[in-house]
């Protein structure tokens, strides 16, 4: 069943715990390892301000993703079994074409200009039934990893609400 990171923008406070602990974890660095010296670059998970609300962004894994529709190497790719699109970085040949095809803006270039990276729900993780780091990680519980079909019927229900509301009030 197909999952994604669900953020509630309300609960965030922009303490980028989720940027830290991601790039720590993808660079392979311990906490002993100093943020300046670059470790930031590999988080695959950013916090954007809109206005003046922290706005935390993460991978949507799309259904039909435009990241594994135009890579020319098959280095993306969707895990049928559970959804998750990941990167197999030794098929990636750095044309950025899933860069540019990315609505979300949530693929970057490595450090070292060679290859993309990108979230993958830190799949390991989530095979063993645990969260992904920049969920474990969320200080204020801002960030959920959740069934897509069940924030996808939530979504629709808020709509269909709203769109009462607005009718019963003309």
């Amino acid at each position: 069943m197909a999952k994604a990171i669900v953020a509630d923008p309300q609960a965030c406070y922009a303490c980028l715990g989720c940027v830290v602990e991601c790039a720590y974890l993808r660079a392979g660095a311990g906490p002993e390892v100093p943020l300046g010296s670059g470790v930031l670059a590999h988080a695959a998970c950013a916090v954007v301000a809109v206005g003046t609300e922290p706005v935390p962004l993460f991978c949507h894994q799309c259904e039909n993703a435009p990241c594994v529709l135009v890579c020319p190497t098959g280095a993306m790719a969707r895990d049928e079994a559970t959804g998750i699109v990941s990167l197999e970085a030794d098929k990636c040949i750095g044309c950025k074409a899933c860069v540019i095809a990315c609505p979300f803006g949530m693929i970057d270039l490595r450090p070292e200009g060679k290859t993309v990276a990108k979230c993958d729900l830190c799949a390991d993780r989530v095979a063993k039934g645990l969260p992904p780091t920049c969920v474990a990680s969320c200080p204020t519980g801002a960030l959920e990893l959740r069934e897509l079909d069940d924030v996808i019927k939530e979504t629709r229900a808020r709509a269909a609400k709203a769109l009462l509301a607005g009718e019963s009030s003309s």
